[in-house]
């Protein structure tokens, strides 16, 4: 199969561990024997490890694309689009599913974002993202949830961060020693941004929501710790002020129209400022233009052919096919195992771990992300 050939190609076996050893299992043991599969992952060339592990379990596997009732799809890369194709792996859009095109018969759909909350899978849900939650909330399918622990903070911390000043650096913006980093959010990917700032000699500020305990998260003493400045977003004053100076800004929050007025007049009235989107949403609203903002307000990363590099993203994109495997296995024991939304067996965001620290390449950046 291509697959193979392309990620021979492109990888080191330390890049995937996880996936490599789900893989080599569902070999033997074949847990998706017979059963349609949608995987509606982001198709880049990393994600083609984890069509090759279902594909390797006896899924009958099918790739979902989607696209919009306006048609502004989700980034993706066209040239393994078509590789898909050719090896006559379906790929398949919301919009094929919704107009009768293609039949709403999975088995099991391994969503992200939410994209195909509307159809109705046999087994139940699998999805990627925290932003896709809220499409699941009143599902009356058992919906396992990837995005919660250390696993996902591997690929948003690391591997998110990483993405944001590639994409930066392969558009030409590659000086970053003494510039001032504005970043706006403390979530995971906001302080994983922030972080990586700090780690080329950036002057970083935070601008978070303090007074609703935003900032007594669990990233709030990392970010601390490694001298990033935090302010509150409804100090109007403060933050027009941090963004008059900033060399860049970058929006991480997750919420749509996210940013103030005050912001959004500071970052018009700064012309020198580089600014960036690294949230799913429009984060900037209406009076911000598309050219304003790098790649028209899309996740800056998602310029890149590996918008998160294979290494961060092998643990998420193993516990979201491990999911489907666990959430078949109830399915096979209990007829009805569980309806909406639930988080990770422990167990296994545990053993995936494990695998990754031992035998990955970034063993020792997740140990010092765990500290």
């Amino acid at each position: 199969m291509i697959f193979s050939e392309i990620i021979e190609e492109s990888y080191e076996p330390r890049e995937y561990p996880a996936l490599a050893q789900l893989s080599d299992e569902w070999a033997q043991t074949r847990p998706f024997w017979g059963y349609k599969v949608l995987v509606a992952t982001p198709i880049f060339r990393n994600t083609l490890v984890e069509y090759r592990a279902l594909i390797a379990g006896g899924a009958i596997l099918s790739v979902g694309r989607a696209v919009g009732d306006s048609g502004a799809a989700m980034p993706c890369d066209l040239k393994i689009v078509e590789m898909l194709k050719d090896e006559d792996i379906p790929v398949i859009t919301d919009q094929d599913i919704k107009s009768g095109k293609v039949a709403d018969d999975f088995d099991l759909i391994l969503d992200c974002a939410g994209q195909f909350s509307f159809c109705h899978p046999k087994k139940g849900f699998v999805e990627l993202t925290r932003s896709g939650v809220q499409f699941f909330e009143k599902s009356e399918h058992p919906v396992y949830v990837a995005d919660s622990g250390i696993v996902k903070r591997i690929e948003t911390v690391l591997g998110t961060g990483d993405g944001y000043f590639r994409a930066l650096e392969s558009l030409g913006h590659t000086e970053f020693e003494g510039k001032s980093l504005v970043v706006f959010g403390s979530g995971k990917v906001g302080c994983g941004i922030a972080l990586h700032g700090v780690r080329r000699g950036m002057n970083v500020c935070t601008i978070t929501n303090t007074r609703n305990g935003d900032s007594n998260s669990n990233f709030s003493n990392v970010l601390l710790n490694n001298a990033v400045r935090i302010e509150d977003y409804k100090d109007d004053e403060m933050v027009a002020q941090v963004i008059s100076t900033a060399d860049f800004v970058v929006t991480a929050t997750g919420l749509k129209n996210a940013l103030t007025q005050s912001a959004v007049s500071a970052i018009l009235a700064n012309t020198k400022a580089i600014v960036a989107n690294m949230g799913v949403e429009d984060e900037f609203g209406e009076f911000v233009p598309n050219t304003r903002v790098l790649n028209e307000k899309s996740p800056l990363n998602f310029i890149l052919d590996e918008p998160t590099h294979l290494k961060y993203i092998d643990t998420s994109l193993a516990l979201h096919a491990a999911l489907g495997e666990r959430l078949l296995q109830e399915c096979a024991e209990n007829a009805s195992p569980f309806k909406g939304v639930q988080d990770p067996p422990s167990e296994i965001e545990q053993r995936l771990l494990v695998t990754t620290i031992q035998n990955g390449a970034i063993g020792p950046e997740i140990c010092d992300m765990m500290r």
